[in-house]
């Protein structure tokens, strides 16, 4: 894409960010971000629960406030019926209300395969926009969900996952992540991304390439459902996953010990992950305060920014 060269464009293509940023004056920036996929779940109600707390994801990560959305939508109205669609829609809905917002239109087109999202508008201060480059180094780095969502979905696609574990993972999915970036918000980070399509490395590497420095993730302190170590033992494991693998394959240093189930585990491919958040080490404890007065699913520490051009990966204990 053309790069813009507009001083109003707070956020714009350059750093693959998580939302587009606009400032409309001194005090009021717009963020904007759209994102929709194809069901990760059967019930079409929690596929979007799921899909529009990914899409808010992306207004959390930027340190903003939601304040309205648009559905996205595609359906095969020849082959599913309707009502179908309107579970999905209802699930959105619903999410987006938990949010504090209402949807308040959108579009639908005709579609072989059922996709759905959300185009979020929110709003930030132009001084408090969270980017994903800025990380310094011996900066903290902390995640707020567990991992385990893109081989888990996979196995409810094999029909090895259990009911108790689907649930379980639709929980995780669908909570919004917007704890984690109002406690964020309160520390004051030095840059955050929320955790999906791309897994944990490849976003972290993201952050890591665009602020000029290298990083060091303890295996053990990263926090995973654990039956995804046996599903990444089996091979029950998305095509995403092991092509993020092989993206970082010039990028990442992997130490003593870190065999293959964890690599696919640390790059499995996320749905409505949590934030990777960077901050300096004297907030670091303020920061895991603050997620755990927040509620999220995880407060984890699980590295610190390095001077460098790689992404280490080491056992820690």
């Amino acid at each position: 894409m053309p790069l813009v060269n507009d001083s109003r464009v707070l956020v714009g293509t350059q750093s693959s960010d998580d939302a587009a940023v606009y400032e409309l004056n001194p005090e009021t920036a717009i963020a904007a971000t759209v994102d929709f996929f194809t069901p990760v779940v059967d019930d079409p109600y929690d596929f979007g629960l799921i899909a529009a707390a990914n899409a808010l994801s992306d207004i959390y990560a930027m340190g903003a406030k939601p304040l309205f959305a648009l559905n996205i939508a595609g359906f095969p109205r020849d082959r599913l019926p309707i009502d179908l669609l309107g579970r999905i829609l209802e699930g959105g809905s619903a999410k987006a209300a938990e949010a504090g917002i209402f949807v308040i239109g959108g579009h639908t087109v005709d579609d072989a395969e059922p996709k759905y999202g959300l185009a979020v508008v929110g709003q930030v201060a132009p001084d408090r926009v969270v980017r994903n480059v800025g990380a310094r180094i011996g900066d903290r780095l902390f995640l707020t969900k567990p991992l385990g969502s893109g081989m888990i979905t996979t196995a409810i696609k094999r029909g090895r996952a259990s009911e108790e574990l689907i649930r379980r993972i639709i929980r995780v999915m669908a909570t919004l992540n917007r704890g984690a970036s109002e406690a964020m918000v309160s520390i004051g980070p030095d840059a955050a991304t929320d955790v999906t399509g791309f897994g944990l490395l490849g976003h972290l590497w993201e952050m890591l390439s665009g602020s000029g420095v290298g990083a060091m993730v303890n295996v053990d302190k990263v926090p995973v459902i654990p039956e995804v170590w046996q599903f990444a033992h089996e091979g029950v494991v998305p095509g995403g996953t092991h092509r993020n693998l092989a993206a970082l394959e010039e990028r990442v240093v992997w130490g003593a010990g870190v065999d293959e189930v964890d690599q696919l585990v640390l790059a499995d491919a996320q749905t409505s992950g949590g934030l990777l958040i960077a901050v300096r080490p004297e907030r670091a404890e303020a920061l895991r305060v603050a997620l755990e007065d927040h509620q999220t699913l995880a407060s984890a520490e699980i590295g610190t920014v390095v001077e460098g051009d790689r992404l280490v990966v080491e056992h820690r204990g």
